[in-house]
């Protein structure tokens, strides 16, 4: 019954055994993965692992890392890429002023530009937003009121900002950091946004939870991040799991 919402199958990270992760992934009881391509070299792999695999599921767009990368040629190609079934999402997308990999400028008009496409096929969004809470909320804003579909990625803000993407919308999705310590802002976000609004993810390979973390991540990890969550709540794992797994496909399998 369990939902990794969000990582990332298609990367060099998995090329060597990604079929046994896969596999193992799914004995270990994962009901749903979606696999989010961040880069058009990437769109490729994404259609093949969830044309092998039933239960996964992909989403694709660029990164504002690549917002350079992001052009109308760009477009067209993953307008393509999205008129398959199984392509449920458009991200991940948004703003990182932490790295700032492409100019501030140039991130804001691709995640404009891509948002507006999202929004045009009807697509829930998957955001990425890192040290850049003003700008998002103010770009997300101008696109949404109160009718956003889609997820806020690897959730680092305060409980304030949770509140406003809510009432636009938006889910809120908690990573594996949840399971490190000094994570007390991020535990009162867990608290107050309602459990039909919550997802969880690994982003895999990435921000890999207690006891594995210094270990590439791997889908289910996720287990250790609902397991955090249950424990917070004072709810059963199984409980959370199941509520996760309904908002999944409420989010994501909707067409």
């Amino acid at each position: 019954m369990f939902v990794d919402s969000h990582c990332h199958l298609e990367m060099e990270a998995f090329e060597q055994d990604r079929d046994r992760i896969i596999e193992k992934s799914m004995a270990e009881g994962l009901a749903y993965i979606l696999t989010v391509g961040t880069e058009e070299h990437y769109f490729q792999k994404v259609v093949e692992i969830i044309e092998k695999y039933d239960r996964i599921y992909g989403a694709i767009g660029i990164h504002p890392h690549s917002s350079n990368d992001y052009n109308d040629t760009t477009a067209k190609v993953i307008r393509q890429f999205l008129k398959h079934e199984k392509i449920v999402a458009y991200g991940e997308i948004g703003l990182d002023f932490f790295r700032n990999y492409s100019p501030r400028e140039t991130q804001i008009q691709a995640f404009k530009d891509q948002l507006n496409l999202a929004k045009s096929l009807d697509l829930p969004v998957i955001i990425h937003s890192r040290n850049a809470k003003d700008e998002t909320l103010a770009i997300l804003k101008d696109i949404y009121s109160d009718d956003a579909s889609g997820v806020i990625h690897c959730f680092s803000y305060d409980i304030d900002t949770a509140k406003k993407l809510l009432d636009m919308g938006f889910y809120i999705s908690i990573p594996g950091t949840i399971t490190y310590a000094k994570t007390q802002t991020a535990i009162d976000v867990v608290r107050n946004v309602p459990m039909s609004r919550l997802l969880v993810e690994t982003d895999a390979p990435f921000l890999t939870p207690v006891p594995h973390r210094g270990k590439r991540n791997e889908p289910f990890f996720v287990k250790y991040t609902v397991a955090r969550l249950a424990q917070i709540l004072g709810k059963s794992v199984e409980d959370v799991a199941s509520n996760i797994h309904d908002n999944f496909k409420k989010l994501f399998l909707r067409r």
